[in-house]
């Protein structure tokens, strides 16, 4: 099953992108964003789903270098 991740910039706290992994990333874990730069996620915070809901949201946050 695969995981669907908000991107959130660390800075300023605004969602980047939606992305898919193929199982939960790894705090230290390294990917390409939309725009092709290579960044390392700072945390992977976990959510509580929805009431009624079995998908409970995940936020990879991660600081652009430019």
């Amino acid at each position: 099953m695969s995981v669907i991740a908000t991107i959130m910039n660390s800075a300023t706290g605004q969602p980047i992108q939606k992305m898919t992994f193929g199982r939960m990333p790894k705090p230290w874990a390294s990917f390409n964003l939309a725009t092709g730069e290579l960044v390392t996620a700072d945390r992977v915070q976990v959510g509580k789903p929805a009431p009624g809901k079995f998908v409970a949201p995940v936020e990879v946050w991660v600081t652009l270098k430019s």
